[in-house]
């Protein structure tokens, strides 16, 4: 369905019936809303009643490529979601928001800005609440002050050249294809008959200065690149986003549900998209050494602020997945089905929640 918000012509993806259960999926980067419709297959087949929505956002799928003000961190695409909320769900409903990796930050800062309108929130294999990159520690402490090695300017340019040409074929390890089959699963036959279909999510991404990956600003530190303004990648730089401390202090806490494999490559304690790790393989050269710029501990940086969550009155489990790599949701559905139907008993009911404001 096409909604209007913000100026914008949304796609969203609407499965189920209208008084199913109520559940929000949130995309993550160089993906769409259709990437999710392999587990809500699963889903639907699996018992019960949901209602399931998943919106394309701005710049990916059939949603209008607006601009994204990276200095608002992800908020310019959480903004557009609690437009559209109210629009494919009832007043009165409040969902289960799911956000899968770039969509775990939205679905952050909507819990940030929005709490009363998140009954629980799923994060599968989230941003760190620190950002991507350019940190050194638990506390999200910044490797260096001009945040050198996050932002728009350190993606493959092969890749970006081919996703620009919407590039099907397998013939290189940087195009589209290569990078989904090896980057977003742990096993590349994980998509089966899904993986053209997946490819055309991927393929969806609108590539410009203003979405994907943004611009970027040359920088003294090592690599000698730094967050630009403009695009996604430059909005989850930890110059622009850091929601740790806004989430630990929300109020009311929904319960929250943590999904990550310990075969993720791109969100990681060693990620291959972290410039530090990748000089610190050499990959990289001129890689300033451990002490200087230590790759960020992302998945370590997740559990602390989760953990920090609890303390202070929320509640959250985590979910590890063994062998399993960016795609839960993909790669072990019987287990993400399983983690979503048991946040959705925690949640409280949409009357629950307004009584607690």
């Amino acid at each position: 369905m096409k909604v209007q918000a913000r100026g914008i012509t949304h796609n969203v993806h609407v499965w189920g019936p209208e008084d199913g259960t109520p559940v929000l999926l949130i995309h993550g980067n160089c993906s769409s809303g259709a990437y999710w419709e392999p587990f809500v297959r699963a889903l639907l087949a699996g018992g019960g009643s949901w209602r399931v929505v998943a919106p394309d956002l701005r710049g990916y799928g059939d949603t209008d490529p607006a601009p994204v003000d990276s200095t608002r961190g992800l908020r310019d695409l959480s903004d557009d979601v609690a437009a559209v909320l109210p629009l494919v769900f009832p007043a009165d409903v409040k969902p289960i928001v799911a956000g899968h990796s770039m969509g775990g930050g939205v679905a952050m800062h909507l819990t940030v800005d929005h709490p009363t309108a998140v009954a629980g929130l799923l994060l599968e294999a989230p941003v760190s609440p620190y950002g991507f990159g350019g940190t050194r520690d638990l506390a999200g402490t910044p490797t260096t002050d001009d945040f050198a090695g996050t932002g728009g300017g350190g993606v493959n340019a092969e890749f970006i050249a081919r996703l620009t040409a919407k590039d099907r074929t397998g013939d290189d390890p940087a195009s589209p294809r290569n990078v989904m089959r090896g980057m977003y699963v742990a096993d590349p036959e994980a998509f089966g008959d899904d993986e053209e279909a997946m490819l055309d999510s991927l393929l969806s991404t609108v590539v410009s200065t203003d979405n994907y990956p943004g611009d970027f600003e040359t920088v003294a530190s090592w690599p000698t690149i730094g967050p630009g303004t403009r695009g996604v990648l430059n909005a989850m730089s930890p110059k622009y986003f850091s929601v740790a401390d806004d989430l630990v202090a929300v109020s009311p806490k929904p319960p929250v549900v943590w999904v990550h494999g310990t075969a993720d490559a791109i969100v990681g304690d060693a990620s291959l998209f972290d410039l530090a790790q990748l000089g610190k393989l050499g990959a990289v050269p001129g890689w300033p050494g451990e002490d200087a710029c230590p790759p960020q501990p992302m998945v370590s940086q997740t559990r602390a602020v989760l953990e920090r969550y609890a303390a202070a009155g929320g509640a959250f489990t985590e979910v590890e997945l063994a062998g399993c790599g960016h795609s839960p949701h993909i790669e072990r559905p019987a287990d993400f089905l399983a983690a979503l139907t048991s946040l959705a008993r925690q949640a409280p009911s949409a009357s629950e929640r307004q009584l607690s404001v």
